[in-house]
């Protein structure tokens, strides 16, 4: 017994972390190099990229006019980049093995930045052996070669800058990772109201300008010759969806999913989820209403009352709110593709342990997800379950985060008292 309550204490003592972590990196880096080596590689995407790359290096600069064999470019400038140079150290795309071993590197070094934002948020340790598990994860990074890997890879770093209170950092990181892919568009609205909490209205306008001018230096190459196509391209909001390959909303049927309707549902509860955790959670640091942070952006509050907004600004919250903003957006998204499991996997864990729910529950949930994702093609079953752990877990962070006042203002009255 005493043994077992030593085990249980370990378990939930996010001081423990500092040493489980490095064990379960290794672990993961042993398991990664074996499936490199002895899982054969599944070609989905990388030829079409090698193809669009090397069109760009011929000189092409026209977005229009960039294709590869599963289509046309539609990634923004920044992934054209990232590809290059994989191009030519993989002798023109061609040594896929070597290609592998850097998407096994980026996996692991992806996996050490997911877990240091959950020991910044204090998450304890008996949630972290979810982050290595993922059967599909292990397949999206070593085994396919997506470029979402790169994209999630940012988006980690730049919550992790945060976090650190590395504010102009978070937010170039921010950028070139929409630059990547524009995926990173959902978790947008969290970043704002973090920046606008933590470091007030005329400097978060700043980063948001900052954001843009990044954007806008990646793209130069392509917007000088046709800018309109460029953004047409590389932020295409009117992307039709097939059906045959959606992993989520497959049980409600081809006509509904393809329907107008249905899209139009998806984007009114996505912006009603996205008010409702606004003016209920991801304004508690400010401790403010919706109208009244309007307010304040033209009318800023005193020094001394941002300097205390900011402090309640904690890890923990900046991970769960853009978090949360994520797992809103993959909810309401009208198509999800396998790749788009890399922005789901590392979220869930700390999501779910915010919603509350019992560490066996969590793990249930967690399970039923990987199920859900590794069924190759979706059915109605495993569409469903995808879209059930997903409402589940935005309902439990929901729930889960009422308390979130009382959280942060120990944690400000805490940080106070050390500074003095």
């Amino acid at each position: 017994m005493d043994v077992f309550q030593k085990c249980l204490g370990i378990a939930k003592d996010p001081w423990h972390t500092r040493w489980i972590c490095p064990l379960l990196l290794v672990a993961d880096a042993a398991l990664t190099a074996l499936i490199v080596w002895k899982v054969p590689y599944t070609e989905i995407d990388w030829t079409a990229y090698v193809q669009q790359v090397s069109q760009y290096l011929a000189g092409e600069r026209d977005y229009t006019k960039i294709h590869g064999g599963t289509g046309p470019l539609v990634y923004p400038a920044a992934h054209v980049y990232i590809y290059e140079l994989l191009y030519r150290i993989t002798d023109r795309g061609s040594d896929i093995p070597f290609a592998q071993i850097i998407f096994g590197i980026l996996y692991l070094m992806t996996l050490a930045v997911v877990m240091a934002c959950y020991r910044n948020a204090k998450i304890p340790p008996y949630v972290f052996p979810m982050l290595i598990l993922s059967k599909r994860m292990h397949s999206i990074f070593t085994l396919r070669l997506f470029n979402d890997c790169f994209a999630v890879f940012f988006f980690f770093v730049a919550i992790y800058c945060y976090q650190k209170r590395w504010w102009i950092a978070g937010s170039i990181v921010y950028s070139i990772g929409l630059g990547v892919k524009m995926s990173l568009l959902l978790a947008l609205p969290s970043v704002g109201i973090v920046l606008l909490q933590a470091i007030g209205a005329s400097v978060a306008v700043g980063h948001a300008s900052l954001i843009v001018l990044i954007q806008v230096l990646l793209s130069l190459p392509f917007t000088l010759h046709n800018p309109q196509g460029y953004l047409s391209r590389a932020f295409e909001f009117t992307r039709q969806f097939f059906f045959k390959w959606t992993v989520n909303w497959r049980f409600v049927g081809e006509e509904t999913f393809l329907s107008k309707q249905f899209a139009l549902t998806l984007l009114a509860a996505h912006i009603s989820l996205l008010i409702l955790f606004v003016t209920t959670r991801w304004l508690k640091p400010s401790r403010q209403s919706l109208p009244a942070i309007i307010t304040s952006i033209f009318n800023p509050p005193s020094a001394e009352r941002q300097a205390q907004i900011s402090a309640r600004v904690t890890p923990r919250f900046i991970l769960t709110t853009i978090l949360s903003a994520n797992a809103i957006g993959m909810l309401c998204a009208r198509s999800l593709h396998y790749q788009f499991y890399s922005w789901i996997v590392w979220a869930t864990p700390a999501l779910l342990w915010r919603a509350g729910y019992h560490p066996v529950l969590q793990y249930a949930l967690w399970g039923a997800q990987e199920y859900a994702w590794n069924v190759f093609p979706s059915t109605n079953f495993s569409s469903m379950v995808v879209v059930q752990v997903l409402a589940t877990t935005v309902v439990g962070v929901w729930y889960g985060t009422r308390k979130e006042a009382r959280e942060t203002a120990a944690a400000a009255a805490e940080k106070h008292q050390h500074v003095e």
